[in-house]
């Protein structure tokens, strides 16, 4: 005897992919009827239409198949339970599905690495709900590019690949032989640098030329700094940091917007 269960999906490959995180069943295993192809509508704004499959089940006597499952247990989809060889307590440890991720992740990055340079290899792990993928060798440089523009290029790219097959969005990091660190702590002490400038001549200081990312770093580190205040002003590539002194006399306020 057979059931039949209807999904949607963004594509026909995401319902599918739903369908067998729900049932966990394979995906190359999942019978299905396909109901609606979807559309991505205009600038996939306007008239947007959800993919839709049908899945036949084969009902076996001690199998039950609750719809919604993954619904309601979101974090299940991504972590299990197992106790301690000790019984005293339980980890929490990542299930086949962030494994698959993570092996996936590292074969894209790796041929994108391999179309711009020879001889570097690629390594990931996980992080809470942030998947950390780090290159060695090769020309850094070039992977690297003017300000990390190449590198940010890169790492946008992966995690559009990697978030296309996750159920749960998952942040992505791509760093090059430590660059993300080293960028980290210059952009501190460029911040240090242009508010202790803003306090002295008691004029805004504009930076531009900045991705969200870097933008973020800055805001943080400036966050508690006395005598100045920053904020993102203007949109896309033309939003720009500022930082701003304080009139002195006034009551202390935190930095008026930290978002980058």
């Amino acid at each position: 005897m057979s059931k039949c269960l209807e999904f949607n999906g963004k594509n026909v490959d995401q319902a599918i992919e739903k369908a067998s995180d729900e049932l966990s069943i394979p995906p190359e295993k999942i019978k299905h009827e396909v109901l609606a192809y979807g559309s991505s509508g205009i600038f996939g704004l306007v008239g947007v239409k959800k993919a839709k499959i049908k899945v036949f089940i084969e009902e076996e006597k001690n199998r039950t198949v609750r719809t919604g499952q993954a619904d309601r247990k979101k974090e299940a989809v991504r972590f299990e339970k197992t106790t301690a060889s000790d019984g005293t307590h339980d980890l929490v440890v990542p299930r086949k599905h962030d494994e698959e991720l993570l092996a996936s992740g590292i074969r894209a990055l790796k041929k994108i690495v391999d179309g711009i340079t020879t001889g570097a290899s690629v390594d990931a792990t996980e992080e809470k709900n942030k998947l950390l993928f780090s290159i060695s060798g090769g020309d850094s440089g070039v992977l690297i590019g003017k300000r990390g523009q190449t590198l940010e290029a890169i790492q946008f790219l992966l995690e559009k690949m990697i978030n296309k097959k996750s159920t749960n969005r998952m942040r992505i990091l791509v760093d090059v032989e430590g660059y993300l660190n080293k960028r980290k702590s210059n952009l501190r002490l460029m911040a240090s640098r242009m508010a202790e400038k803003a306090k002295r001549t008691k004029k805004p200081i504009t930076i531009g030329q900045m991705n969200a990312h870097d933008r973020r770093i800055v805001h943080i580190h400036l966050k508690d700094e006395n005598g100045v205040r920053t904020q993102s002003i203007g949109e896309g590539y033309y939003r720009k940091l500022m930082i701003f002194p304080k009139k002195q006399g006034g009551t202390r306020r935190g930095n008026s917007d930290t978002k980058a």
